[in-house]
């Protein structure tokens, strides 16, 4: 199979745990792109937190392709172009935010450009801002201030009781909505639409492919539907046992050029 499109989660799969892409899988990537691959970050991230990997694999000039928020907003590199956009109801999200208010989390809202948070402190608030590239707002109260439809509500809690939150979450959550977990520490509330196996198909139609055609690498829950939408699935060595246990093929770790090997395999 003559793979198109290599679709790629970031933190813990394209990103070593230093936050950084190696060099070895940079080079592997450049070498795809000026073969004629072309590249798609997906990521739960806001748009903006994925600049920075797009920026050091200079997808602007390769047709890449950004899908931020599980796949809730596709992005054309190149020109800026959304592809597909899904939001949340904004009667809906407030409804979620004022249940949140019982829960032992910290809800942290974006509209694309900043974050929008009750406590400036609250748990992993810093780190968000700062993964992203995104400025902070604190507000009295989310559920009033919210005057915008979201793509998602994120939200960090303690790593110990998450998925018991997540569980609490799931039951009072509106059909539309759904509650995914995309790290430790974070769960996100998102249209019940949303994935990135989704986002791949979308991608495949937007740029004329077959998901087939797409080699997808991951390493959370919410990268399984990815990895089952691709014609060659990889799981990172590092990966949950869940997505390990659906993947077409292992590589090593995010710490161990992952990516890269996989390629010199699949590319070649």
């Amino acid at each position: 199979m003559k793979y198109k499109l290599i679709a790629m989660d970031l933190d813990g799969t394209l990103n070593n745990d230093d936050k950084i892409i190696t060099p070895r899988t940079v080079e592997k990537l450049m070498q795809a792109q000026a073969q004629g691959v072309r590249l798609a970050l997906a990521s739960a991230r806001p748009s903006p937190g994925l600049f920075r990997e797009r920026d050091a694999l200079d997808m602007q000039n390769h047709r890449g392709i950004l899908m931020s928020y599980n796949g809730g907003r596709i992005v054309d590199a190149g020109t800026n172009e959304v592809l597909y956009e899904t939001s949340m109801d904004l009667e809906e999200t407030r409804f979620v935010l004022r249940e949140l208010e019982k829960l032992p989390v910290t809800p942290i809202l974006d509209d694309g450009k900043q974050f929008f948070v009750t406590d400036k402190n609250g748990y992993k608030v810093d780190y968000e801002c700062w993964n992203n590239r995104m400025t902070c707002t604190e507000v009295d109260n989310l559920a009033d201030f919210i005057d915008f439809a979201p793509i998602k509500i994120l939200m960090s809690a303690d790593p110990a009781i998450i998925e018991d939150v997540q569980k609490t979450i799931a039951a009072f959550l509106p059909e539309s909505l759904t509650v995914v977990k995309t790290a430790a520490f974070y769960l996100e509330v998102i249209p019940r639409i949303i994935n990135k196996g989704q986002g791949v198909r979308d991608v495949c139609r937007a740029i004329g492919i077959s998901p087939e055609e797409v080699i997808a690498f991951g390493d959370a829950p919410n990268d399984i539907p990815m990895i089952e939408a691709a014609g060659m699935g990889v799981a990172m060595g590092n990966a949950d046992d869940r997505v390990k246990a659906c993947a077409d093929y292992i590589t090593l770790s995010n710490n161990d050029d992952g990516i890269a090997a996989a390629l010199d395999i699949f590319l070649n």
